[in-house]
Order: structure tokens, then C-alpha cells, then sequence
């Protein structure tokens, strides 16, 4: 198979669709690979080393998409790649098609093959290829929100651990999923007095086992998270529905309840936000303010460690997209039932029923 890597546009992303490790294996099963010049130095790994390992580089997005049966990337096309889609393409990437119409639709227009990493699913109903950015980004998410708790960024001026005299500042996470374990094991560990909630009691029973003792667990309710909103200095979002919009927890009405200098970091904003006041931002400018309390709402945080992000995504990656390179995806998605899971968008076809009622497409189930 011909297999195209082109350069990330969207603002600010600087990770890649797959290291030179990843290229490698691809070119030892038989396969050509076309990578954009520049595609990966952002990532740290510059052409040379995936011109070592037998890729081809290509000087624009136009030659990678116009050569390439199959697009591996990172982050879901956007406006100026739809016109470079061809019918039949398969791309496999992430997509978060429930929280972008106009990509939806220029998907279906599209006629392409649209495999989505967040909704690759196993049997355990775990999510192998979101798993590894939901690790970044939960981890990010802490990093993130200590800065700006800083007062030059907006923040009430607080040292996230605090020091010995003065109390640590209080951190609220919304989801006890991967990112919201991840963003309270770091929280925990720089010192921050944690509280994670969930609505799975087996879940949070789980939680109060494995994570450190400055981590108390709460299930999740309204009632619940409006009791914790006045005392609490950091918000981190982190709910998820597989492939649909998040549910917004924190409504309008409920910023009146924080201190000013308060800050909510959203994670879920891939899938439209779980709170009612999120908008997209981008690394050039993450964040803003409403009723004085910060928002920040990259939707693309783990873009900001590209090294990191992209060697852990393709680990993750990798098998599956050479079983779309060797086998074909129809025959890749019948041997895997999870990878089937992926596939949202097929020849001007939704097949994937959460995107289709979410924006009242018809639903035509997958078949092969």
C-alpha cells in the first residue's frame, strides 16, 4: 500500500502521524511510505532520519495526499485538506467528528474511508489509540493549570502544592477515566490537596485504591460538584462518551459559585466541552476569562510535547495501521472488531450512529 504522512496544519500542532520507528516497520512490510518535508522536525525527528529508514519525502501536502491510499496523521483534516481527500481514501486519524459538523459533512461529501482513533474500541471497552494522549493531556492538564493559577496569567496567584504554612490549592476533576486518573496522579504528586469524581462506584472504588491518600474520591452529581465549586482553585474536565458530545457538568450559572482566579481547564473540548462556557482556544492564545473565572481550552494540548505525544501515539498506532496497510481496511476491520469500531465515515456513509444522531445523518451500519 501507499501510505502518505503529511504535515499537520491546524495551529500549533507540531506532533506528526508517525515516527520514523513507525515508517520503518511499514517499510520493512512491503509498503511505501510518502512523508512531507518537515513533517516530523517539530517532533524532533527531522527528514534524514525517515529518508534513513527508507520513507520518501515529498515537498508538499498536495503530492502526499494526491499519491496516498491510505493518510496516517494526528489531528482530523481541516478546511484546506478537504479538497485534497479523494474518494475511497482511507484516513485514520483522530477525528471527534460529533463535535465538528462541517467536518462531518465534508467527510461524507468526501467519499473517503474515515477510521477514528478515539473510537477504536475493545471488548473491555477501553480505547487503545485514545489512551495515550488522554495520558499526555491528563497530565498536561495539572501542568497547564498550575501555570495559570499564576496571577500573570489570570490565576488567583496560588502555588499549586502550596509550601510548608500555607495550604495547597484545592483541585476538582471531573471524570476518573484516563485523563482525570493521570491529571490526579499528577496533582497528587506536586502536592495538591485532589478531589476525582466519577458516576461508577466500582470505578471510584478502584480510584481510592491505587491513587495517593491527598486523593479523595466523590460520585459525581450536581449536587455534589456545586458543594465543591466555592472552595476549589482548579477545575479539570475530563468526562468522555466514545465517539459522542460531552455532557456539560458546569453550567453558566455555576462560575458565580467559584472565586475569582479560578481556573477550568477543559480537556473534553475535542468533543465539544463539558462545560457550558468552553469554546476551542489554541496554544497562541489558550485562554480566556468569563465571570473572573480562567478558562483554558486548547484543543490540542498534548501538541505541546509533540516528542513525547507522537512516540507514544505511534506505539499505539502502529499494529493497527499495518493491518489496514497488509490486509486492506475491510478485511483489517473484519479480523478486528475493535478497529471496526473506528469507522465513522465510509464512501459518503455514516456508520457510526453516535456522529449520526448527534447531527441527524442517517445511520447506515457498517457492512463489508
Amino acid at each position: 500500500m501507499i501510505i502518505g504522512i503529511p504535515k499537520e496544519i491546524k495551529n500549533n500542532e507540531n506532533r506528526v502521524g508517525m515516527t520514523p520507528g513507525g515508517v520503518k516497520e511499514l517499510v520493512k512490510a512491503g509498503h511505501t511510505v510518502y512523508v512531507q518535508a518537515s513533517a516530523g522536525v517539530n517532533s524532533g525527528f527531522p527528514d534524514e532520519e525517515y529518508i534513513g529508514v527508507g520513507a520518501k519525502i515529498l515537498p508538499t501536502i498536495e503530492e502526499v495526499y494526491g499519491i496516498a491510499e491510505m493518510i496516517v496523521k494526528v489531528k482530523e483534516p481541516i478546511a484546506p485538506e478537504y479538497s485534497l481527500i479523494k474518494p475511497g481514501q482511507v484516513l485514520f486519524t483522530y477525528f471527534h467528528f460529533a463535535a465538528d459538523r462541517a467536518l462531518t459533512e465534508a467527510m461524507v461529501k468526501s467519499g473517503a474511508v474515515c477510521i477514528a482513533y478515539e473510537t477504536v474500541e475493545k471488548a473491555d471497552r477501553s480505547l487503545p489509540l485514545l489512551i495515550p494522549m488522554s495520558e499526555v493531556a491528563g497530565r498536561m492538564s495539572i501542568q497547564e493549570g498550575a501555570r495559570f493559577l499564576e496571577q500573570p496569567q489570570g490565576g488567583k496567584g496560588m502555588l499549586l502544592g502550596g509550601v510548608p504554612g500555607v495550604k495547597p490549592a484545592k483541585v476538582l476533576i471531573l471524570g476518573g477515566g484516563v485523563v482525570g486518573t493521570h491529571a490526579a496522579l499528577m496533582a497528587a504528586g506536586m502536592g495538591a490537596d485532589v478531589v476525582i469524581t466519577d458516576i461508577s462506584l466500582p470505578r471510584l472504588r478502584y480510584l481510592s485504591e491505587i491513587l495517593p491518600k491527598n486523593v479523595k474520591t466523590l460520585y459525581s452529581s450536581e449536587h455534589h460538584i456545586r458543594e465543591e465549586l466555592p472552595s476549589t482553585n482548579l477545575v479539570i474536565g475530563s468526562v468522555l462518551i466514545p465517539g459522542d458530545k460531552a455532557p456539560h457538568l458546569i453550567t453558566k450559572d455555576m462560575l458565580k459559585l467559584m472565586m475569582p482566579g479560578t481556573v477550568m481547564v477543559d480537556v473534553a473540548i475535542d468533543q465539544g466541552g463539558c462545560f457550558e462556557t468552553s469554546r476551542p482556544t489554541t496554544h497562541d492564545d489558550p485562554s480566556y476569562v468569563i465571570d473572573g473565572v480562567v478558562h483554558y481550552a486548547v484543543a490540542n494540548i498534548p501538541g505541546a510535547v509533540p516528542f513525547t505525544s507522537t512516540s507514544a501515539l505511534t506505539n499505539a498506532t502502529l499494529p493497527y495501521a499495518l493491518a489496514l496497510a497488509c490486509k486492506g481496511w475491510k478485511k483489517a476491520c473484519q479480523d478486528d472488531a475493535a478497529l471496526a469500531m473506528g469507522v465513522n465515515v465510509v464512501n459518503g456513509k455514516v456508520v457510526f450512529k453516535a456522529v449520526a444522531d448527534v447531527f441527524g445523518l442517517k445511520y447506515e451500519p457498517l457492512t463489508f
